[in-house]
Order: structure tokens, then sequence, then C-alpha cells
């Protein structure tokens, strides 16, 4: 699909997407449906990417970059809560010293993001998955003060070399977790003496709980 021009064009592309199952928009851009996602975790992703024109891939800067906004597919349960927590952008292993929030992957990344909610019960095969009301976001003051604080105090402990201190239960709204491949592959960091050494690659994640309290504000704002 072609890229969009502007903002409301591409809001109004995603509305066009709700109530559609993955089947429908599959079958609309012609592409294969996966029996399941054993080896295709995130073929529901991509397909909406397509279906959108996103164009910034893996790129660390949003999806959509000449707009500013974000891509997020969020699966949510039948009651309307996520299923998982959100993957937002890789963390910083051996510059973390030199990133401040305002300058940071993270924050870029959650300037204005396009949510598209997504029905994700277990007992549902990808083709029934069903796309509900994608929606425009940008994160309140009180968020970005939460996720800041979450963000410098996870980056402070790679800059100091405390990498392996870190866990995925540090942080209110935001975790720091592995972000690979496989749990083999190692990259660079800062170990506590400044030294290099090798760790597991790590990623900034959203959890239920921030992502919960986005879609009260948009779905239950009183």
């Amino acid at each position: 699909m072609p890229t969009p021009t502007s903002i409301a064009q591409l809001a109004a592309s995603a509305h066009e997407l709700a109530g559609l199952t993955f089947a429908d928009l599959a079958q609309q851009l012609q592409q294969p449906v996966p029996a399941d996602f054993s080896r295709h975790k995130g073929w529901g992703g991509m397909l909406i990417e397509l279906a959108l024109g996103a164009s910034a891939g893996s790129k660390p800067e949003p999806d959509f970059p000449h707009l500013g906004v974000e891509l997020k597919t969020l699966p949510i349960s039948a009651t309307g809560q996520p299923l998982e927590t959100t993957f937002v952008c890789v963390a910083p292993m051996t510059d973390a010293s030199q990133q401040t929030w305002q300058n940071s992957a993270l924050r870029k990344k959650l300037a204005h993001v396009l949510w598209v909610p997504v029905l994700a019960e277990k007992a549902l095969s990808p083709a029934q998955r069903q796309i509900g009301s994608p929606f425009l976001w940008r994160p309140s003051q009180a968020q970005e003060q939460a996720l800041q604080q979450d963000w410098q105090e996870l980056t402070d402990l790679l800059a100091l070399g405390q990498v392996q201190q870190i866990s995925a239960h540090l942080g209110e709204y935001l975790q720091l977790r592995p972000k690979a491949a496989n749990g083999k592959i190692r990259t660079q960091a800062i170990g506590e003496h400044g030294q290099t050494v090798m760790a597991q690659p790590k990623g900034f994640y959203l959890r239920t709980c921030f992502t919960s309290w986005i879609l009260r504000q948009q779905f239950a704002p009183n």
C-alpha cells in the first residue's frame, strides 16, 4: 500500500481496518495466512504495517518517519485488557551514559503512536483475530513523567555497569528485558568497572498496566 502523506490520511486508512479479521485483511492484500504463530510471531503486525504503508521497518525511528508516528499493534482480550507487554525499542548497551530522556529513542518512538488493538484471545487462530478501533495517541504529561522516571532508573543501571542486576521486575510502567532471536546472542555492554563485557541485548517494553492506562484514557475518558 502507498505510504500515507498526512496524519489525516493515515487515520482514515486505519479507521477502515476496524472490524476486519486478519483473514479479511490478508485476502485484501493477497497475503498467505499462517496456521499458527509458532514461526510467525510478528505476522499480524507486519500485515497491518503493509496495509497502512509503514516504511521505517526496524530502523530506530517512527514507522512513519515523515509523519513522526509510530505504529503499535496491541493484543487485547475480549474484555479489552492488554494481553502482553509492548516492545518499544532496543536499549543503549554501551553508550547509556550519553543518553538523555529528551534525545532517547524511546521518547521519540512514543511521542505519537497509532495504536491498533487486536482481539487476540489464545483460542483464536491467526485468521480469526479481529482488528479493533485504531486511534492516535500522544502521552499526557503524567504519562511522560512516569515513563521518564522508569527510563532514567533503568538507563542509569546500564550506564553504571549494573547490567547483570537488571531484571524484568524493575520499573513501574517500563521494563528492560532480553531482546534477541535466542538466549545465546550476546552484545557489548559496560561492566561495573567500566570495562567492556558481553551481555544479552535488552529492549524496553511497556508493561500492560501502562497500555491499560492508554486504553482507559481513550475508551473510558470519564
